[in-house]
């Protein structure tokens, strides 16, 4: 059937397993391509490639993003195909590493004055860093909460800790990150786009928005929307000529061992590669290159 997932992570953002494992576990699972897009990183992208040589998987370069628009935070810009190797683009996510590291630390410091008001145990900074390669975000604090026996859970874990203890995350504006992806020879994607707003009324005028700012395309096939949500966004992407792509944003939890999308949401095949390759090629043509 040719099955995709062009939306996994690996140890190098929150992810578990090492990129070469996510080729690994992706041909395990019959998958035929995929695209590694870590938070804000994509120094495991050269190690998934090979693995995925190796296991006849083709990989995808991809990063995802953290942008803002307007009054909007935490916005999720999926980049493929981009040139991950380019000095610019890798400059711009050092700064994002560095502030990922100090809002980390400031992040434990304030879970630490909560657990003491609470009579527990503080959690060791070097325990988080023994959780993260490249540099360490919440979900990295969170396994450590769940460790100790603070929360019960990673849901648990945020909503006792990291929620009440957040500190200010850095974003890409919007329109910079889609024309950076764009400058790097990629295609821009919304990821599930329904993590902004339900309204959608309201997700059709941001839609509409970003495809004005020059968006590519839409992950229509995603784990947090609805088959009816998924009908919406795939409408909406007919409807202004966006491209649709597929992921299952796997992680590599206990609870999260399954890549690729299936059900009444799926299966996403080969054919939105290709579609996405098209989008790419009309892009550069476009450019003149």
């Amino acid at each position: 059937m040719n099955r995709i997932d062009l939306h996994l992570h690996s140890c190098h953002s929150d992810g578990i397993l090492t990129p070469a494992q996510v080729a690994s576990m992706a041909a395990d699972q019959g998958l035929t391509a995929i695209a590694l897009a870590d938070h804000d990183t994509v120094s495991g992208i050269d190690e998934c490639i090979a693995s995925g040589e190796l296991h006849r998987v083709e990989v995808i370069p991809a990063v995802e993003l953290s942008v803002e628009y307007e009054g909007y935070r935490d916005i999720h810009l999926l980049g493929y195909f981009i040139d991950h190797r380019d000095m610019s683009f890798l400059e711009k996510l050092e700064q994002f590493r560095v502030r990922r590291m100090q809002r980390g630390a400031e992040i434990i410091e304030r879970i630490n004055e909560k657990l003491k008001r609470e009579g527990k145990a503080c959690i060791s900074y070097a325990d988080v860093l023994t959780q993260s390669v490249e540099a360490l975000g919440r979900p990295h604090i969170a396994r450590v909460l769940v460790a100790q026996g603070c929360a019960s859970s990673m849901e648990d874990a945020f909503d006792k800790y990291l929620i009440p203890c957040d500190v200010p995350k850095l974003y890409f504006p919007l329109h910079e990150a889609i024309c950076e992806i764009r400058r790097i020879g990629g295609v821009s994607v919304l990821a599930h786009p329904t993590s902004i707003t339900r309204d959608r009324s309201l997700l059709r005028e941001l839609l509409i928005a970003f495809a004005g700012l020059g968006l590519d395309g839409v992950e229509a096939y995603n784990t947090l929307c609805s088959a009816d949500e998924r009908d919406f966004l795939l409408g909406i992407a007919r409807h202004y000529r966006l491209a649709v792509t597929g992921g299952s944003d796997f992680h590599g939890n206990e609870d999260d061992d399954r890549m690729g999308i299936d059900g009444n949401r799926g299966p996403i095949t080969y054919e939105l590669v290709q579609k996405l390759k098209e989008r790419l090629d009309e892009g550069r043509a476009a450019m003149g290159t």
